[in-house]
């Protein structure tokens, strides 16, 4: 599949070991239930770093760890509080072990941090979030790490299809909507809720603070009630995204940053509990047999993507590497930084 870039959510010593010396970039993480204690015990930051971190470089380029995900989703004020005590350590903890210039620290957040996300200009965080999120902020300024958001357009059109534009937040071709602050003009939902994120770290002092999409996707299978869920919709949301991230697209407010965007899934999660939808994210079934084709267009590459071979990247972008399909809790990313992820079931 030419991937260049691994993301997990854990630290799987098979994984990491299987991709050292291909070149593939990773970013592996430290689960929610973990931060309580290395928010008391920088040895256990420590210790984790040195078990999870530095026996596999640089063979394997693990360049950034990240610390819990989507703490603030939970009412857990305990591990809310934790959060950015153990970010400190585990930045510490690769900072004494001469891993700091290698190895960013990050947290990925849920969409849902935000009070406000329109107009994009409006942007702001909750106000309940306010102490946690602004001292998270000054340790991304300080370290040059970016904010992580996991944002799904999806979740808003399931939510009120009778309002939501279905090619506007499938990137297709609509009107748009204009912010009428900046005059700036919207073509898909994603790329206000990005803008979104920025205003409301301008609003806490912070222009210094880069965005990424930790993850971002739409299933093609879902209940009854969760309209939109589609096999067309999903290979279209996709496939578009990919398309606008071969151009080295940028949004509105920052045309000239391209867009980071993690996509999920790589494997549809068969035996997770809730909506049918959270079982269909993926682009391959469980057996590893494809469940759509993507068409990723013109872009720097152009042509139909498919997942066993592709050739819709440039020769210049393309890393040669061979994968194997793991059954672990792993996201592939795709080049031009779309990323796939796979959750462990």
């Amino acid at each position: 599949m030419n991937v260049n870039k691994v993301k997990l959510y854990d630290a799987d010593p098979r994984v990491l070991t299987a991709f050292a010396n291909t070149g593939v970039e990773f970013i592996i993480a430290v689960g929610n239930e973990n931060l309580q204690t290395m928010a008391a015990s920088p040895a256990a930051a420590r210790q984790w770093v040195a078990t999870h971190v530095q026996p596999y470089i640089p063979a394997t380029r693990i360049t950034c760890v990240t610390v819990g995900n989507e703490v603030f989703s939970s009412n857990d004020t305990v591990m809310m509080s934790s959060l950015l005590p153990a970010m400190k350590a585990v930045y510490a903890a690769l900072g004494d072990l001469g891993l700091g210039t290698q190895v960013t620290v990050s947290s990925a957040h849920s969409v849902n941090v935000l009070a406000t996300s329109f107009p994009p200009s409006s942007g702001a965080f909750r106000e309940d979030l306010a102490e946690y999120i602004q001292p998270i902020l000054d340790f991304h300024g300080q370290t040059g790490s970016p904010f992580l958001i996991n944002a799904y357009p999806f979740f808003a059109y399931k939510a009120n299809p009778g309002s939501v534009s279905l090619p506007y937040v499938l990137f297709e071709p609509n009107p748009g909507v204009r912010d009428p602050n900046t005059n700036l003009s919207y073509d898909n939902m994603l790329y206000a809720q990005i803008d979104a994120v920025y205003a409301a770290m301008k609003a806490m002092g912070h222009t210094d603070v880069g965005v990424r999409i930790s993850e971002t996707g739409w299933p093609s299978k879902g209940d009854d009630d969760e309209t939109g869920a589609t096999v067309q919709n999903a290979a279209a949301y996709n496939g578009n995204l990919m398309q606008r991230i071969a151009m080295n697209q940028g949004t509105p407010l920052k045309p000239n940053v391209p867009i980071d965007v993690y996509v999920f899934a790589l494997f549809n999660e068969d035996m997770k509990p809730g909506p049918a939808s959270e079982r269909n994210y993926g682009l391959f079934y469980p057996n590893g047999s494809p469940v759509y084709a993507i068409n990723a267009g013109s872009g720097s590459g152009g042509g139909s993507l498919n997942p066993y071979y592709t050739s819709m990247f440039s020769s210049s972008s393309k890393l040669a590497v061979s994968t194997t399909f793991l059954t672990e809790r792993v996201i592939l990313l795709l080049l031009l930084q779309a990323i796939v992820i796979l959750l462990q079931s």
